[in-house]
């Protein structure tokens, strides 16, 4: 099972991403590769696998993504490698991927293997203030940017199965933990009953 997690920049996906690894079992993150620097605190191969734009662009030309996009600047993808091998092992993978990432994901794979789409609405004020003290330390510009990609953004939630006021992370949490089981038992009679 594939459970993907949208939502701007700062809507809490990495952090949610962690404490469903931590607290549940069978659940694995799938990085994705970024030409972006790594920030203060993230590790190569945990938030994503960190390349230069230069070696993404060699990526795409040998068609190692399943889909990639441009965002802030930065190139981000899902590497075909990772996710099959991940989907192969029967773990839950998680991932947090924009709303192109997801709409290219849902076309790709909606016939291989079960998708879960749950988007992380928050509110513009909310966004703004988390922007602020995640210590990425924007340009005024750069927060226009993100803030701006909030519309956009939203106005794609009709491809998400879920949609979820992020306001507070531990009720958004046990939210998600609780799709996942269901979504789980769904899966498994559905593979029962077709036996």
């Amino acid at each position: 099972m594939l459970v993907i997690l949208s939502g701007v920049s700062g809507a809490g996906k990495d952090t949610i991403k962690k404490e469903l690894i931590k607290r549940m079992e069978n659940v694995i993150s799938l990085p994705s590769y970024t030409s972006r620097a790594a920030r203060e605190g993230e590790e190569e191969g945990v938030q994503y696998h960190f390349i230069t734009k230069e070696e993404f662009v060699e990526k795409i030309r040998n068609d190692e993504f399943y889909e990639y996009d441009i965002h802030h600047n930065n190139y981000y993808g899902t590497s075909r490698k990772l996710m099959n091998e991940k989907i192969q092992s029967g773990k839950i993978i998680v991932k947090d991927i924009e709303v192109n990432g997801t709409e290219n994901l849902i076309k790709i794979l909606q016939n291989e293997t079960k998708l879960v789409t749950i988007f992380l609405k928050v509110e513009r004020e909310e966004l703004k203030k988390r922007l602020l003290n995640r210590g990425d330390n924007l340009s005024e510009e750069d927060m226009e940017i993100r803030l701006g990609r909030l519309d956009y953004e939203e106005s794609k939630i009709g491809l998400y199965d879920y949609v979820i006021k992020n306001d507070e992370l531990e009720k958004t949490v046990q939210i998600i933990m609780t799709i996942i089981e269901n979504e789980k038992r769904i899966e498994e009679n559905m593979t029962f009953n077709c036996r």
